[in-house]
């Protein structure tokens, strides 16, 4: 029976109250862990990240299914993301087992919350400095796979609305071509449960999907237009899949253009 609009609101709101009061409490309880070595706040961030999604199910009744994980190479490599929502930030930290967001360098300056993406290396890019954030950007994705570590990139560079025209920018291009490593795409429906911009949390299930890898060595035009055909395809599918299953009303189904 579909839950009537009081109870979605309600069950967002206690959901949102729950989720941000065990960010908070974490926040501070994790403290003492800036002066560990990192992988004991790697293991606490990937805890964080999977009681979350336990938050989100018992709540929200939004549960979480992770296909494709086969496709999941070993060792370092670069992770090209769909974004539609504020949840891929950091339910990946549960699948990853030492992974790296690239993210915005005002995060960083953010008290508490910027603390930990120094300590754990995350890659924060000044988005006003042009060609030289390009440059820092690329030199630490490549230290930081390297070092065994899967760096998670949005290509998009922000949340798009689930069906939006896609919007890709040049940096996961240029991460790909000048480091020589594979691109693992990832496609997702999280946009139709956790709509950005919005409180409202839609019970469902959000479906992430782990695309074959795309081997390191194509052209910048060829690996360009290889990443957005799989990751907007297997999206739009996932949308279609998502709405179906919930009773939402079919949307309009995005333009591709590479």
């Amino acid at each position: 029976m579909p839950i009537r609009p009081p109870m979605l609101v309600l069950r967002s709101l206690l959901f949102n109250i729950a989720f941000y009061a065990n960010l908070i409490a974490r926040l501070v309880l994790y403290v003492p862990l800036l002066a560990m070595p990192r992988p004991w706040l790697r293991a606490a961030v990937r805890d964080w990240a999977r009681s979350s999604l336990w938050l989100m199910r018992v709540i929200a009744g939004i549960s979480v299914e992770f296909r494709g994980q086969e496709n999941i190479p070993q060792s370092g490599f670069l992770i090209a993301s769909k974004h539609q929502s504020a949840w891929e930030t950091f339910a990946l930290f549960a699948v990853f087992p030492d992974s790296a967001y690239v993210l915005k360098r005002e995060l960083a300056l953010i008290p508490f919350f910027g603390w930990y993406t120094l300590k754990s290396r995350m890659i924060p890019v000044d988005r006003t400095a042009g060609a030289a954030a390009l440059a820092t950007m690329t030199d630490r994705v490549g230290e930081e796979i390297a070092n065994g570590r899967q760096v998670i990139i949005f290509p998009e560079g922000t949340r798009r609305p689930a069906g939006a025209p896609p919007d890709y920018k040049f940096g996961v291009v240029q991460l790909y071509h000048r480091l020589g490593v594979p691109c693992l795409p990832v496609a997702l429906n999280s946009g139709l449960f956790w709509p950005r911009r919005s409180f409202i949390r839609r019970p469902g299930t959000i479906v992430v999907e782990f695309l074959p890898v795309i081997p390191a060595g194509l052209t910048r035009s060829k690996f360009r237009t290889l990443l957005i055909t799989r990751i907007e395809d297997a999206s739009d599918r996932l949308l279609a899949e998502g709405r179906a299953a919930s009773g939402m009303p079919r949307g309009r189904e995005a333009v591709h253009t590479a």
